[in-house]
């Protein structure tokens, strides 16, 4: 008792320490738990005064894929971060096509932000608001809450920032087509696939109402997908199984009426992913009885008809429908092209970054994801510069020897060097040195190195606007923060060729780990690297399996096995909910 009574004096004479609370248990003597608490039961009020002023203010726009990975992976030691979103949960877009049929559940695919950012100690700010401006000269992002307008207090406030992320993602391009916007359905977020679920139950209950012609049965049960991308086409397969697999069987009046049509303005669906898989996509789908129309492109859409005009001989092309998905593309959102107004960007159609992901134009802005651009420099715009760092002897000629030297640098400088040497089958760079018929060369002077790398900027490609590359830019950028002040006093990037010196950083380097495009009937395709093509049954399991583990928590995780199992067992929920 006298230990005990001495521990509770000397705990409650320090008011800012933790105190240990142990629980011993009389009968084996062993120590059973131990918390931090405050005295008398009240909670600690911590001043961060000090501590902001110290740490930089880092302000994130966007809970996305981009967002998302860069939070999870900032050590925020050194940042006083704040996010702000419209949305209060990240969403796991690659499964959007399975809630719009009910195969997963929406809140199945969503993970609530202040879930993910708890577990950082409260260190991480999140408000609910939308970003209206961003004032580049002044540091500052104006933003207004998405909350009900009729709750008390204010709805606009304003944040400064020593560092931005801007992590927006995109929103659906319509391309000014009439009738688009009023009329299609879009597919980029959650409450988007939950109007589509809700349309396309209200299209098979409007089709059984008594007094309707077939014409009208039929024009309300012909659902239209525009574009033919992996999400267009994914789409297609979940509506094909939804209606073929459940709702003919509760609306049997109606089965031999539905038709699905696929409109696609190239010659090929799925055209981004090898050929194999394009054919074998089209091939599937005309055994599903699912229509692929290519070469035509939309000029306009009403509430009924659909308009389009054949690429090849321009002839005029009208179809009704009783829903239609539009599915062909992003563009920016009216706050990014806001900003690129300021930094002198108003021509481009997205924001351009450097290969450190910064804002170019604009100090201290970085910015990720969908809404974003990469340019890759070229390497013929430092030729001449890498000529003269390679050739250290000032001879006006490089051997292999010099060349060997610069040649780390150049292939993390330009990574369209390993493109072009992997294109060509070249198992080494100082290949390039080969003349015309192919033979070796102990030196080569500048034109002949020009000629050699004449071809290289030919392998630059746009990053492809998916969850996949928006993660890895998210986790580059957050290692980026967490060595900025190390990379400082020791840079770990490649030599700069102009201005001597090496880069803080090394460039971002996408590492593509494949794609998957489920096409119905328990059958997938995947591209994977290594140039691996999988079709069939066995690659919708390896999808599932992959789906699964990517999940960003294990709540999200078994909800999305659960929502797969029940589908197995009872079928798809046909309700209106």
């Amino acid at each position: 008792m006298r230990v005990l009574s001495y521990l509770q004096r000397a705990f409650h004479g320090r008011p800012y320490a933790s105190k240990l609370l142990i629980l011993c248990s009389i009968s084996s003597g062993g120590l059973i738990a131990y918390a931090d608490s405050q005295p008398d039961g009240k909670m600690s009020i911590v001043d961060h005064g000090n501590k902001k002023s110290q740490k930089k203010r880092v302000v994130v726009l966007g809970t996305g894929w981009a967002a998302t990975s860069f939070l999870k992976d900032l050590d925020i030691s050194s940042y006083d971060v704040q996010v702000v979103s419209p949305r209060n949960y990240f969403a796991f877009t690659p499964l959007l096509p399975s809630v719009t049929c009910g195969t997963v559940e929406a809140r199945s695919i969503v993970e609530p932000v202040r879930n993910m950012i708890k577990k950082r100690n409260g260190e991480i700010l999140f408000w609910e608001a939308e970003c209206l401006k961003i004032d580049a000269a002044n540091r500052r992002v104006f933003c207004k809450s998405t909350v009900d307008e009729n709750l008390a207090g204010k709805d606009e406030f304003d944040l400064e920032y020593d560092c931005l992320v801007i992590a927006v993602g995109a929103e659906v391009n319509t391309f000014n087509i009439p009738g688009v916007a009023e009329y299609c359905h879009f597919l980029k977020e959650v409450e988007d696939a939950q109007r589509i679920r809700r349309t396309v139950i209200d299209c098979f209950e409007k089709a059984v109402l008594p007094g309707l012609t077939d014409e009208e049965r039929k024009t309300n049960l012909h659902f239209v997908i525009v574009g033919g991308g992996p999400t267009g086409v994914e789409f297609a397969a979940e509506l094909h199984d939804f209606v073929f697999e459940d709702l003919v069987n509760i609306y049997p009046g109606v089965k031999d009426l539905v038709k699905i049509t696929v409109i696609q303005s190239g010659d090929h669906i799925l055209n981004t992913f090898d050929e194999r898989i394009s054919t074998f996509a089209e091939q599937k789908f005309s055994r599903d009885g699912i229509e692929v129309l290519t070469g035509r492109r939309v000029v306009s859409v009403s509430d009924r008809i659909v308009n389009m005009k054949m690429k090849s001989n321009g002839e005029d092309i009208s179809m009704p429908h009783g829903m239609v998905v539009w599915s062909t593309g992003v563009g920016s959102r009216p706050v990014v092209k806001d900003f690129m107004e300021q930094i002198g960007q108003g021509s481009r159609r997205v924001l351009a970054t450097d290969e450190w992901l910064r804002v170019k134009g604009c100090e201290y802005v970085y910015a990720l994801g969908d809404c974003t651009h990469l340019q890759q420099k070229k390497i013929k715009e430092d030729i001449s510069e890498i000529f003269k760092a390679a050739d250290k002897d000032n001879n006006g000629s490089l051997t292999i020897e010099e060349f060997r030297e610069v040649i780390e640098d150049i292939i993390i400088r330009y990574p369209q060097v390993e493109l072009y040497l992997q294109s060509k089958h070249l198992f080494d760079v100082v290949d390039l040195f080969k003349d015309a018929e192919g033979n070796d060369r102990e030196e080569i002077d500048i034109e002949a190195f020009k000629l050699a790398l004449s071809h290289v900027d030919t392998q630059m490609k746009s990053l492809p606007a998916t969850a996949q590359v928006a993660s890895q830019q998210g986790a580059y950028l957050a290692r980026c923060f967490n060595l900025s002040e190390k990379c400082k006093r020791n840079p770990e990037g490649p030599r700069r060729f102009r201005s001597g010196g090496r880069h803080e950083f090394r460039p971002f380097r996408y590492k593509h780990f494949g794609q998957f495009a489920p096409l119905g009937g328990e059958q997938a395709a995947a591209e994977l690297p290594g140039d691996w093509v999988s079709m069939g049954r066995s690659t919708q399991w390896l999808w599932y399996s992959v789906y699964a583990s990517k999940q960003v928590s294990w709540r999200t995780r078994l909800l999305v096995v659960g929502d797969w199992s029940r589908r197995f067992l009872f079928g798809r929920d046909s309700s209106r909910i």
